[in-house]
C-alpha cells in the first residue's frame, strides 16, 4: 500500500507537470484534524482547470494514477445531476488499497463550492488563482443547539411515525418497517443524541456522519443501549429493538428538556408508546384495534 506521501508526492507530480491543472486542493476526512486517522481514509482530491472536456475525452488519463480495481464515473450516472463541462469526477479504488476521490472542475465552479467549505486545504496553485483558505476545521459540522421549535418537532417526529412501524410490524412487512425505523424514526433519535451531546460539550464538536462518533462522548451503557435499536429482520427482534428505541428516546427528551427549560410532551409520548403495546399484542386475525 502506497504511503500518504508517495500518494501526495504523486497527486502533486501529475498536476505539476499538466499545463492544464491550475491549482490543487483538498478536503474530506484528511482534512479534518478532529477525524479519526486510518488505512480507509480516501483522498479526496480537486484539480482546479480551465476545461474538463479534455480530461473526459482523454480516456486513458487516470492510468497514471496506479493500476485499479475498479472505479465509478459519478457524472455518467443518471440517477444524479451533473454539470460534466465544469465538473467531473473519478472515484478510484487501486490494488494496493488506497482511494483517490478525484475531480477536475472549472475556477468558477470551484470558487462557489469552496466558499462555504470550512475543510478545505491547498496543496498547489500555480496561478495564485484560489483564495486565502483558513485553517481547516470542522466548526461548520459541529452539532447546533436547538430551538424550541426544534425539540418540539423532533419529538412529535419520533412518536408519530412509530404509528408506521406498528402498523407494518402487524402486517409483517419487514422492508417497509426497516425504512420507516431507519429513514424516518431514527434520524430523529440520532439527533436527540447529538444535542444531548452538544450540551454536554458546549455545542463545541462534531459527531461525524450519522453521528458515527457519537461513542465518544455518550456513556458507555448509552450507547450499547443505542446499538440495540437495530435489529435483524425478524419481527420479535423488531419489537424488542423499537422499545429500546422509545425508552432511550423517553430518557433523552426529558434530560434536554430539563437542560433548555422546557416542557417535554410527555402525554404525547405515553400515547405513542400505549399504542404501539397495543398493536404488539393485537391478534393477527384482529378486525379492529379498540
Amino acid at each position: 500500500m502506497r504511503t500518504e506521501q508517495e500518494m501526495f508526492n504523486l497527486i502533486l507530480n501529475v498536476a505539476k507537470n499538466d499545463k492544464r491543472i491550475r491549482a490543487v486542493y483538498m478536503n474530506g476526512s484528511r482534512t479534518n484534524p478532529n477525524a479519526t486517522k486510518d488505512i480507509f481514509q480516501d483522498y479526496d482530491i480537486v484539480y482546479v482547470v480551465e476545461e474538463t472536456k479534455s480530461f473526459r475525452e482523454q480516456k486513458d488519463w487516470i492510468n497514471q494514477f496506479g493500476e485499479r480495481l475498479y472505479m465509478q464515473y459519478p457524472e455518467e450516472n443518471s440517477y444524479y445531476k451533473h454539470d460534466v463541462n465544469n465538473c467531473y469526477g473519478w472515484l478510484i479504488q487501486f490494488t494496493d488499497g488506497n482511494r483517490l476521490d478525484l475531480n477536475v472542475c472549472t475556477l468558477s465552479y470551484v470558487l462557489k463550492e469552496i466558499e462555504d467549505d470550512r475543510l478545505c486545504r491547498v496543496l498547489l496553485d500555480k496561478e495564485k488563482c484560489l483564495p486565502n483558505m483558513p485553517e481547516a476545521t470542522d466548526k461548520d459540522y459541529r452539532v447546533k443547539k436547538p430551538t424550541e421549535h426544534n425539540f418540539f418537532d423532533t419529538c412529535n417526529d419520533f412518536w408519530w411515525c412509530l404509528n408506521n412501524v406498528a402498523k407494518g410490524l402487524w402486517r409483517e412487512e419487514i422492508p417497509y418497517v426497516m425504512d420507516m425505523i431507519n429513514y424516518v424514526v431514527r434520524p430523529q433519535l440520532i439527533r436527540l443524541m447529538e444535542w444531548k451531546i452538544g450540551f454536554d460539550t458546549g455545542f463545541a464538536v462534531s459527531v461525524g456522519k450519522s453521528g458515527k462518533y457519537m461513542y465518544r462522548w455518550l456513556e458507555s451503557h448509552m450507547w450499547n443501549t443505542f446499538l440495540k435499536t437495530y435489529p435483524s429482520g425478524q419481527v420479535k427482534c423488531i419489537w424488542e429493538s423499537v422499545f429500546i428505541m422509545c425508552d432511550l428516546f423517553n430518557d433523552i427528551a426529558k434530560d434536554i428538556a430539563c437542560k433548555m427549560n422546557i416542557k417535554y410532551n410527555e402525554i404525547e409520548a405515553n400515547n405513542s408508546l400505549k399504542f404501539l403495546k397495543d398493536v404488539h399484542l393485537l391478534p393477527k386475525d384482529a378486525k379492529k384495534i379498540y
